[in-house]
């Protein structure tokens, strides 16, 4: 992730167990210890965050789910990337050639 956000300047959406990744990562601000309510725009935030990170989860889930290759590679994070691209092409090939017979 850091690679992503540091080289292609592009911001990193994570979860909260990213918190103090570094710069570009994006995370949700957590709830104050002492129990008191976040904030109006800490909340606006987090909401916002959490809008735009399903996608993402969304998107992965359908491919690991189909492609069961996604489940258990040892390839190296760097080169995954063209096996996820061949992913991505062929999965929305199928989603389209299925909608269209429909």
């Amino acid at each position: 992730m850091n690679w992503a956000a540091a080289e292609l300047d592009l911001p990193t959406l994570a979860d909260s167990g990213y918190e103090g990744a570094g710069h570009g990562i994006k995370t949700p601000v957590k709830q104050p210890a002492d129990g008191k309510p976040l904030a109006l725009a800490n909340r606006s935030v987090n909401r916002l965050l959490r809008g735009l990170r399903w996608q993402g989860e969304r998107g992965f889930a359908i491919l690991v789910g189909r492609w069961k290759t996604l489940r258990h590679t040892t390839i190296s994070p760097r080169r995954i990337g063209d096996v996820i691209a061949a992913a991505l092409h062929l999965t929305h090939f199928e989603y389209r050639y299925l909608n269209e017979s429909c």
